[in-house]
């Protein structure tokens, strides 16, 4: 899958988005959660703070954990009853009412404890907000994100599928849970979708597991040897 990140590409666009002038800490914060967590960008703009559980800052395990119960795509104002440019859904693939949780990386737990203490969140405030104090638009991350990959990577490899899209955070960290040797099962109950779906879509970005589970498979043994056999 040409559209994946790799870790030094991944670093060089979060650092850019978290030194832009304009609203960069809050928009590094949403894309952090991204890259790290795999939500899709409409769950995340959905959290609230109080779906981060966040360990006390003296806790040895500095592992956090997000809460993932609903999407709000943009589907223009002529689609939704209220008039708004989001709606509000229950999550893809899920039965109403349905949540999952996914454990967040202790560098996101220290990117999530200062974004909120930043910005004086409260726990039913919207955990990324646009500059209103509303939802996070958009065209605002997605701006965000080209302006990054145009400033930080090489012309040919913007011009590529390399990370082109806000939504390739999330391929890459599912890939990354993969080759890592997450069970599938695992990485299809943090992600949300079906074994199935996932093994579909990422069993060709799977590699460098083959020296390990040939080494796993040697550990096992060969059959044990036959009285007599000669």
């Amino acid at each position: 899958m040409r559209s994946l990140l790799n870790p030094e590409q991944a670093a060089a666009i979060l650092d850019w988005i978290r030194c832009r002038p304009r609203g960069g800490r809050r928009l590094h914060a949403f894309f952090a959660t991204l890259y790290y967590c795999g939500p899709r960008p409409e769950e995340a703009v959905a959290m609230r703070v109080e779906d981060v559980a966040l360990p006390r800052p003296d806790a040895e395990d500095q592992w956090c954990e997000l809460l993932i119960h609903t999407a709000t795509p943009e589907v223009g104002k002529q689609w939704t009853d209220t008039g708004e440019i989001h709606e509000r859904r229950d999550l893809k693939g899920r039965a109403e009412g349905e949540t999952r949780t996914v454990p967040g990386h202790p560098a996101l737990t220290r990117i999530l404890r200062q974004h909120i203490q930043d910005e004086q969140l409260r726990p039913g405030d919207l955990l990324f907000q646009g500059e209103s104090g509303g939802i996070l638009a958009g065209s605002v991350i997605r701006r965000a994100w080209r302006g990054a990959r145009k400033a930080v990577l090489p012309p040919h490899v913007f011009e590529s599928p390399t990370g082109r899209r806000v939504y390739d955070n999330r391929h890459t960290r599912l890939t990354k849970w993969l080759n890592d040797g997450i069970p599938p099962a695992q990485v299809a109950e943090w992600a949300g979708n079906s074994v199935a779906v996932l093994l579909a879509t990422y069993a060709r970005c799977v590699d460098g597991q083959l020296p390990d589970l040939k080494r796993r498979l040697e550990a096992a043994g060969d059959l044990p040897e036959v009285p007599g056999a000669g």
